[in-house]
């Protein structure tokens, strides 16, 4: 099926983004929240496409090229979550007159408000916002309840009609550190409650705060509850990589991406196998490897069938070579160089951001090709 194929490059399994989306899309519906899925990850309108069910409703987004990108291809609701640089105001302003999508963004200081609402002005443009309230993750973010979130909040009341103060956030990246469902379950409620009580902090003072947004892959699949909450944004979910699988948060067969390489080399002083995928095509995030030390890089795989060849892992990475070592040097008549293997990333959202395109499967065989965006 990989013959003859330039390495490396990103393989996609259809049918277990598919079968990913529906599993979230099932539970955002069980929690009584909308769904608003993180692109950020896949960068690919196809994959959007699966994680709404084949609707182009609310997205999340991470850059401006993320969101020029949906907007040019019709979707209209976007939020962007990393907080916005007044200098970037002119091209977001752009997207949404050029292709008539409503962008939203989030703040956590009043010096940013007032920056923002200053440069919003001069353009003649119109911004929702969300004000982004830290639950524990130390990241970004204001403290929940406080006055710092009041006076946020009326700068930027002040900066009407050009700002539109529209909600809140929050983000618990923090539950990566747990392996236990009983300690994500209750950071979720963390999450939860510091996300409602500042939106009802906010609506008694007079901000109407329709969107309450909360959300990380795993609290969104924990969270005992989502009472006070709007929506969730979460992503990874969509492929899965080590990282979560490692936390027991998915499923070795929920794994959607992969990375194919060709063997380039057999090293005999190790022994080890070289592969033409290093740590521009893995990235050098060893993220899963403090719940499973055997990740290192990456698995390797069988190419048709995504088996693991036992604990073959990528454990050393250069710019363009992946050294795995192997027991013996059986291995070398067994992947002969020029063979090719498919690799499990240890962290998809930074492997996939390498490529431009996946090769996509469904049932086991190549499909075809879907672009990917890139870049800032």
């Amino acid at each position: 099926m990989f013959e003859g194929l330039n390495t490396p490059r990103l393989v996609l399994d259809a049918d277990r983004v598919e079968r990913n989306a529906a599993r979230m899309r099932v539970r955002c519906g069980e929690l009584g929240v909308t769904l608003r899925p993180h692109v950020k990850t896949a960068k690919s309108t196809d994959v959007a496409r699966i994680a709404a069910d084949g609707e182009q409703g609310p997205i999340t987004v991470s850059t401006l090229a993320e969101a020029e990108h949906f907007a040019a291809a019709g979707w209209r609701d976007i939020l962007y979550t990393t907080a916005i640089a007044p200098a970037k105001l002119a091209r977001a302003d752009r997207i949404q007159r050029e292709h008539g999508a409503r962008l939203l963004f989030v703040l956590d200081d009043r010096e940013a408000a007032a920056m923002i609402g200053k440069e919003a002005a001069a353009l003649g443009a119109c911004f929702g916002i969300l004000i982004e309230v830290d639950c524990g993750e130390h990241r970004s973010g204001v403290e929940p309840e406080s006055e710092e979130l009041l006076a946020i909040a009326d700068t930027i009341g002040a900066c009407a009609p050009h700002l539109e103060l529209m909600g809140v956030m929050s983000h618990a990246g923090h539950s990566y550190a747990f392996d236990d469902r009983a300690a994500i379950a209750a950071l979720a409620e963390v999450e939860r409650h510091a996300a409602v009580a500042s939106a009802e902090l906010l609506r008694s003072r007079g901000y109407p705060c329709p969107i309450v947004s909360v959300g990380s892959t795993p609290t969104a699949l924990f969270a005992d509850h989502l009472s006070g909450v709007t929506e969730v944004r979460a992503g990874i979910y969509l492929f899965w990589d080590l990282a979560q699988l490692s936390r027991g948060i998915c499923a070795q067969d929920d794994l959607a991406v992969s990375v194919l390489a060709t063997v380039i080399g057999h090293q005999r002083h190790g022994p080890s196998l070289i592969l033409d995928a290093g740590a521009l095509a893995l990235s050098k995030d060893v993220g899963a490897n403090r719940f499973m030390p055997e990740a290192g890089y990456g698995l390797v795989c069988d190419a048709d069938t995504l088996a693991p060849y036992g604990t073959l892992a990528v454990t050393v990475v250069h710019q363009e070579h992946g050294n795995v070592p192997v027991p013996d040097e059986s291995w070398f008549a067994r992947l002969p160089i020029g063979s090719v293997v498919r690799i499990l990333p240890n962290h998809a959202c930074l492997t996939c951001a390498a490529y431009v395109s996946y090769d996509v499967l469904r049932a086991g065989e190549a499909v075809g090709q879907w672009p990917r965006t890139g870049g800032w």
